[in-house]
């Protein structure tokens, strides 16, 4: 059977109504992604000084290349504020309320949430509401994710191999993410602002303590943008055996976007793992 020329203009069409973007937007950085020809195209965006997010945002829309084409389907990645609620304890009618007893509320911010199945969990966090009108103004429906969501479930995955219980941190925009699984769930999940290598040691350490953790068999890993890479690594292997730091580029095979300059490490689990 020959496909003529109508085959290839619905061929072209279903491509065009499944296309993705994905929008990851953090305090320091905002960027504009999709696949093209089985390929990740990133697009960084800078953004400006003394601007709101929403304001930021609007005029990315307006201005960059990628944000001109269309798409179907809009993801967007947010470095937010995250509490984490067991799914058998979770209501949405509660989380408002949950949520403002965690973190400090604000009015112009509004709170939403994502499941996370695999973990038995649902991440409820707040997003700038003028951002959250732009967004939907421009795309309709967006869906909204914690940026740590696809590190979360990919260091889930491998935390069942070997039999070492294992502490993950997990480095992004000035912000240390700090987590532990067991039994098919978060044992442990918080955030945590670090500047210097004496923040970062002071709360691994405090949490590796407070969990009970095996200073001579049990792992610590390290990932995304650590810093002052060695010295840390050094100081806390004066307190814990095994300590280890993660290489995207070798743990994901030299994969295409790993080797895209600026790409964040939630980025590229994102697209190589998906959520």
């Amino acid at each position: 059977m020959q496909c003529g020329a109508g085959c290839a203009v619905r061929a072209e069409h279903y491509e065009a109504m499944n296309r993705r973007l994905t929008i990851r937007l953090s305090r320091q950085s905002l960027s504009f992604s999709t696949v093209e020809g089985g390929e990740v195209v990133y697009e960084p965006y800078a953004l400006k000084a003394g601007m709101s997010a929403a304001a930021n945002m609007r005029e990315a829309l307006r201005t960059a290349t990628m944000a001109a084409e269309r798409f179907e389907r809009v993801t967007v990645l947010l470095d937010a504020r995250v509490l984490m609620v067991p799914m058998n304890m979770y209501s949405e009618e509660d989380a408002q309320l949950l949520f403002s007893h965690t973190y400090t509320a604000a009015e112009h911010r509004v709170v939403v949430s994502h499941v996370l199945p695999e973990l038995n969990a649902v991440a409820v966090f707040d997003v700038e509401r003028d951002l959250r009108q732009v967004l939907e103004e421009r795309y309709g429906q967006v869906r909204l994710v914690p940026v740590c969501a696809p590190v979360w479930h990919h260091l889930y995955r491998r935390s069942f191999t070997g039999m070492k219980q294992k502490l993950y941190g997990y480095f992004h925009d000035q912000r240390m993410e700090v987590f532990a699984f067991q039994q098919g769930r978060f044992r442990f999940q918080n955030q945590y602002q670090v500047r210097e290598q004496g923040d970062v040691m002071y709360f691994l350490l405090s949490v590796w303590k407070q969990l009970g953790m095996d200073a001579r068999e049990d792992e610590l890993h390290l990932s995304g943008d650590v810093p002052e890479r060695e010295a840390l690594t050094e100081g806390l292997k004066r307190y814990v055996k095994r300590v280890l730091v993660g290489n995207p580029t070798g743990e994901f095979n030299r994969a295409q976007v790993t080797l895209i300059e600026g790409v964040p490490y939630d980025l590229m689990v994102y697209y190589l793992k998906g959520l």
